[in-house]
């Protein structure tokens, strides 16, 4: 037989154990991560690019329903913009980066003015020239998406997501095989 004083500790046990498991659960589940929000993949448009050349390099982002990023140039100055860096390697160049325009959309927060925004999905842009110096064979390209990702009600922290593009350097005058053209689509025309 269990006697009051032990079945009133188990009961504060079991209490502060529910607690301490469900709660934190429950909230996590309500706040999801950034990076469960937001995942970017990233593409080259050549491979192998000969010294020389150029070629592109692309972040693709899905933004998951319900959410969007501020666009590159937000509405407001107090507005985390989306931008992609690159921490360019000896041999390698950045020539330009491209973002798309956003999307002019009304939230409950700011009812008033509508905010320029990324959603579903968005690809960004890098265009790299491949020096005479560059180095032969595999070269990874570190780079940084940083972006802030909300839904009507929340915004999630600010992020700096790292990411890695890797290409292949060839001998100048090398003829490299586009990649990914469904990603690089209208690289072919520029």
């Amino acid at each position: 037989m269990i006697t009051a004083p032990v079945r009133n500790n188990l009961a504060r046990f079991l209490a502060v154990f529910a607690l301490s498991v469900i709660v934190p659960a429950v909230a996590s589940a309500q706040v999801p991560s950034a990076a469960s929000v937001v995942r970017p993949q990233t593409f080259v448009s050549v491979s192998p690019a000969p010294r020389g050349g150029t070629f592109e390099a692309a972040v693709v982002v899905e933004i998951s329903r319900g959410f969007h990023m501020n666009s590159h140039k937000p509405s407001e100055d107090y507005l985390i913009p989306t931008t992609i860096t690159a921490d360019v390697p000896p041999g390698i160049k950045l020539l330009d980066t491209k973002y798309p325009e956003g999307l002019d959309k009304k939230f409950a927060f700011a009812p008033d003015k509508p905010l320029n925004v990324y959603t579903d999905k968005v690809t960004l842009r890098l265009k790299f020239a491949v020096q005479a110096n560059a180095p032969l064979g595999a070269l990874s390209i570190p780079a940084t998406l940083r972006y802030q990702a909300c839904n009507d009600t929340t915004c999630l922290a600010p992020v700096k997501a790292p990411l890695v593009f890797r290409i292949d350097v060839g001998e100048t005058g090398t003829h490299g095989t586009r990649q990914h053209p469904d990603v690089f689509v209208d690289s072919a025309k520029n």
